[in-house]
């Protein structure tokens, strides 16, 4: 692991506002703009080439696809995460702080950072590729074909998540000092499974909260990450956030995979006056205004109205996830993880990595025939702009031409 960016200085950088910028990308998705392809990145002896982007987000970050070459010849597949643009302080300084956080999260489960260098006047960290679709995408093909993923699917894919958030919770310094790092974007889009495999990855720990020296705070009324999958407490910054906030967005994240629905009806919401001062960094996959409608007067009753078809521990699994309560929660991402694997144990069947990856691969191919027939009939069916490796069962064997429900690539 190297990087040639010095760490970020004790001097504090001004907070940014994206909304030009988010307004920005809007357009130019609309407009159907095709990013410009960055000339090849040398790190050492090993090049990089960029081939093709595969996710956009709106606070103007791209995560491109790249081929790792040496003197010997193409060496492999990597994601290089840049910006849409000219990298301003407060952007530039939050790419750095991922990255010194990213290095020292190390866990299978969890994409790894490789390194970080300057290319074209501004930042590019080079991460592991995971080769396979993102939760998104999976539940997207799910609801194509008329059938979620089996429970036995969920609760895997959600202890793997549950194991990697419990590691990133309990991560420390190099002086032994908790890093308290609590991820704050916990959701479909940013959980990925490796088709070949079956292994579950986290992503995109850009939104995190640490206590990593020389961290620069978010401004009170900024909420970073997807507030569709936020807790209570952060959707209203109402007390301090610990691992807690990062269970209920898995819980979220699992009764979306189980039920293939987000818990809350977007019709169905409801709310009166003004957000306040707090506004969303990113586009949000649900509003804010009708996130925090749904908080407010969430409780048991609308855990059990998702999960009325789901066996009685499941539906004990995700009401003790979601309760509006922190203290009333798992204390922990590791003691959720062992009530998913108890739960998944459970099942009739064995069920791990190879299982997955053949589920997965089932599902792909299903959901390749219904595209087939049913994309010009129905708009919105898969996420905006899918790539054609995420419903190809096989993945990439050569780089190939990505985005999810709520308009971003994947």
């Amino acid at each position: 692991m190297t990087k040639d960016t010095p760490p970020p200085s004790n001097t504090p950088t001004p907070v940014e506002d994206t909304s030009a910028l988010r307004s920005e990308w809007s357009s130019l998705e609309r407009a159907g703009v095709t990013l410009r392809t960055p000339s090849p990145l040398t790190v050492d002896a090993t090049t990089y080439t960029f081939i093709k982007p595969l996710e956009r987000r709106s606070i103007g970050e791209v995560m491109w696809l790249a081929q790792r070459s040496t003197r010997d010849g193409p060496c492999g597949l990597v994601s290089i995460k840049r910006l849409l643009g000219p990298a301003s302080s407060p952007r530039r300084h939050r790419l750095i702080e991922e990255v010194e956080l990213a290095f020292r999260l190390r866990h299978p489960a969890i994409a790894q950072v490789h390194h970080m260098r300057m290319h074209e006047g501004m930042p590019h960290i080079l991460m592991e590729y995971v080769d396979g679709p993102s939760l998104d995408t999976v539940v997207s093909a799910a609801a194509a074909r008329g059938r979620p993923v089996s429970m036995s699917f969920a609760l895997y894919v959600a202890g793997e998540l549950a194991e990697a958030l419990h590691s990133a919770h309990t991560a420390k310094d190099e002086a032994g000092r908790p890093l308290g790092v609590v991820h704050r974007d916990v959701s479909p889009r940013n959980v990925r499974v490796e088709g070949s495999t079956g292994a579950v990855k986290l992503t995109h720990f850009g939104a995190a909260y640490s206590l990593l020296a020389n961290r620069e705070e978010s401004p009170k009324t900024l909420l970073k990450g997807d507030v569709a999958y936020a807790s209570p407490e952060y959707l209203f910054q109402q007390r301090p956030l610990d691992a807690r906030s990062d269970v209920f967005s898995l819980g979220l994240t699992l009764a979306e995979l189980l039920t293939g629905a987000h818990l809350f009806d977007l019709e169905d919401a409801t709310r009166t006056g003004p957000v306040g001062p707090l506004r969303p960094e990113e586009r949000p996959s649900l509003p804010l205004e009708q996130m925090q409608g749904f908080m407010e007067r969430l409780g048991p009753e609308d855990v059990q109205r998702a999960a009325a078809g789901l066996p009685e521990p499941l539906q004990a699994l995700l009401h003790k996830a979601l309760r509006k309560e922190p203290t009333e929660r798992y204390a922990t991402a590791g003691v959720m993880r062992d009530a998913l694997r108890a739960a998944l144990a459970g099942q009739p069947q064995p069920y791990g990595r190879k299982e997955a990856a053949e589920e997965l691969g089932r599902l792909l191919s299903e959901a390749t025939v219904i595209r087939g027939r049913a994309e010009f009939a129905e708009a919105g069916l898969f996420p905006d702009m899918q790539d054609a490796h995420e419903l190809e069962p096989d993945g990439p064997t050569s780089p190939a031409p990505g985005s999810n429900r709520s308009g971003n690539m994947n």
